[in-house]
């Protein structure tokens, strides 16, 4: 007779435990066991518990290879999900296995898990563990199968509601509760204040401050008092939460702008195109708006912009607008604005460029590039790459409630009758035609922060610290990314013959970026370099660049002028008519601030249950070294935390969404 000393433990979150019975087979190389009760005396599976069992066998099973879990009714108790962390077992010989699951049990039944060492499937596996993941994978494209949200977009989880998502794609317990608090307490001030119910314009400037002192931070009560300063203007093309949108340049054609008018903002000793050629002019170029449907909100036609803005890096470093063209065709009824017109001319110019920035900011640089493609990843992730992979292990920590939040927003946010379309100029019917165009141009160097600066030209830009924050960040990434990938693949040719990998980046190509072979992104993997960078996008991606544009939505949109979510009247065709009435004419009313407000104030604040990046509480490597690479790069992280920290006290407008400490792991809010 031969023991095997079963240790398991249940996760400690509420309603981790289970009254259900538990049963365990050990399945080895040279056999299986029976089906054994685990049972000691009192109650087995309480949140938290560690418990240690026996399982008796006839035969040396010989390296332990799965663990079969079955769950069935204890009496007349109904059925109550589990949460298993992880079992351990102990092998007559001393021989040691570890199982990782980390996963929620909501159903009787049986399920096996996978020893913890990562295996992939170029090295000589067993038809065992084979077999158990072919099953695994035939299972998960089941509950996870594809569908088209929008033509043109990336595709998404073929579910209506959350309540249809698995389980362990589901918010914990914590993390709906305080989700559900934060949605109502967004909500509940603005209506008490009465402000829901008012479609007027607002009277004066100060009365927005009624609605906005609701909720305060001390980042967003700067952005109340430098929203109309030129410097701040230019200061949030690096470090507002659309830090991707500015290039150098050289003046395009339907952008005629006066030289002499322009020299006379710049220093004495320049011109314009000394200032072009030595690099210290850029654009942002909102092109991809035009022709974009617009809303219909309070029974108002809205008015949307594809708004053309010239901007100087002066001597102070401060980078400043010198042009703006609120259209893309030059002509007389589409002046070219500047600084040195008068103050509303030049505030309501401004104003549309920031109502542009809010559309692409939120329909491309957040929902496209940040949630939906951290879809793409949870999803082919889920039914391409067993377990027992190590580049799951590597990358599930990354797409914790992605599902959720995604499913959330199709239906309250972007979907009918939801929060764009009662607020936002582009709406439900304008979000996937622009989701569609920003597909059409998308390229991989976009996605990846050391190309994207390149191509963009901001290398050496002063004060930027997206970039130079973001930098530490995916250096830090790749290497522990690179770390991992060479432990277990030992050549670039076990890259190749990774069938389980090639499947995955091939269904993400064609589910997520539609094979379009334009945009530069692979389809499969030759390299251990080319895959590492790739790990790395994904990784970056569903973290920092989420918490970039993410975290500061409340900061510098809450002061609804410094970023409109609509325009009620369409833009000036002569200079010299603008007045602070027509402008606060053009402003959303009071409801639509209120909404937006209500909007920005929920999308910014993280829920319970959060995971920074480096912390993973879930230890899914079980092997030393990849373990010392993971404890590596936490050590990185609070070293990046460090730094920034030490930054911000010299700050009095702070840069703290690259803060690793308050990065969360993955797209969850």
């Amino acid at each position: 007779m031969f023991l095997y000393k079963v240790e398991i433990t249940t996760g400690k979150q509420l309603l981790a435990g289970t009254m259900d019975d538990i049963y365990a087979a050990l399945i080895g190389s040279y056999g299986e066991t029976t089906k054994q009760r685990l049972d000691n005396i009192g109650f087995d599976f309480l949140p938290g518990s560690v418990r240690e069992y026996e399982i008796s066998s006839d035969i040396d099973l010989g390296t332990i290879q799965l663990i079969r879990l079955y769950k069935e009714r204890f009496l007349l108790f109904p059925e109550d999900a589990w949460f298993c962390n992880s079992i351990k077992v102990t092998c007559p010989n001393g021989d040691f296995y570890e199982f990782p699951f980390y996963q929620w049990l909501s159903h009787f039944g049986t399920i096996e898990i996978q020893q913890g060492k990562g295996i992939i499937m170029s090295q000589n596996i067993s038809p065992i563990i084979k077999k158990h993941r072919e099953s695994e994978l035939e299972g998960k494209r089941i509950t996870h199968s594809w569908k088209t949200y929008a033509h043109g977009s990336p595709h998404c989880i073929n579910v209506d509601s959350v309540i249809d998502l698995p389980p362990n794609d589901q918010f914990s317990f914590m993390k709906t509760v305080s989700f559900g608090y934060d949605f109502l307490s967004s909500d509940i001030g603005i209506k008490l204040k009465g402000y829901m119910d008012c479609k007027e314009t607002w009277k004066d400037l100060n009365d927005i401050r009624r609605v906005f002192c609701l909720k305060r931070t001390a980042n967003s009560d700067l952005v109340a008092e430098l929203w109309k300063k030129d410097s701040f203007f230019g200061y949030q093309y690096l470090n507002g939460v659309n830090p991707v949108m500015i290039k150098k340049c050289r003046l395009p054609e339907n952008f005629p702008v006066d030289h002499g008018a322009v020299s006379l903002l710049l220093s004495p000793s320049t011109s314009l195109e000394n200032e072009m050629q030595n690099g210290n002019i850029f654009i942002a170029d909102y092109k991809i708006l035009e022709g974009i449907p617009t809303n219909v909100i309070n029974g108002e036609k809205q008015y949307l912009a594809a708004p053309l803005c010239l901007l100087w890096k002066s001597p102070d470093d401060e980078i400043l607008p010198i042009a703006i063209q609120i259209n893309q065709t030059p002509g007389e009824k589409n002046p070219i604005f500047l600084p040195s017109d008068p103050e509303w001319d030049w505030t309501l110019a401004k104003t549309w460029v920031r109502n542009a920035e809010f559309q692409v900011h939120e329909v491309i640089t957040h929902l496209l590039h940040t949630h939906l493609f951290a879809e793409v990843f949870n999803m082919a992730t889920t039914r391409n790459l067993p377990m027992g992979h190590p580049i799951y292990k590597l990358i599930i920590p990354h797409l914790r409630f992605t599902l959720e939040i995604n499913t959330l927003a199709r239906k309250q946010l972007i979907g009918p009758g939801g929060l764009f379309d009662q607020a936002v100029a582009t709406g439900n019917g304008g979000v996937p035609v622009l989701l569609s165009k920003a597909m059409e141009i998308l390229t991989y160097s976009a996605l990846c922060l050391p190309d994207d600066i390149e191509d963009r030209g901001l290398q050496s830009v002063p004060n930027y610290y997206y970039r130079d924050d973001g930098m530490k960040i995916w250096k830090a990434i790749q290497r522990y990314v690179s770390d991992i990938v060479h432990y277990y693949y030992e050549s670039d040719e076990a890259v190749v013959n990774d069938s389980e990998l090639q499947v995955w980046v091939a269904e993400i190509f064609q589910e997520g970026f539609l094979s379009n072979k334009k945009t530069g992104i692979p389809s499969s993997f030759a390299t251990r370099v080319e895959m590492t960078k790739y790990l790395t996008m994904a990784i970056f991606t569903c973290s920092a660049q989420h918490a970039a544009v993410n975290s500061g939505q409340f900061d510098f949109f809450a002061w609804m002028p410094n970023g409109p979510t609509t325009m009620r009247k369409p833009p000036p065709t002569i200079k010299g008519t603008a007045t602070e009435q027509s402008f606060l004419e053009t402003l959303p009313a009071v409801n639509t601030t209120a909404i937006g407000m209500g909007t920005v104030a929920l999308l910014s604040t993280e829920p319970l249950d959060r995971r920074p990046l480096g912390s993973y509480h879930n230890p899914y490597f079980t092997e030393d070294t990849p373990k010392k690479f993971v404890k590596q790069f936490r050590e990185k992280m609070a070293e990046i935390s460090k730094h920034i920290k030490l930054r911000n006290e010299t700050m009095k407008l702070t840069y703290s969404y690259l803060d690793p400490e308050f990065i969360e792991s993955s797209v969850s809010i």
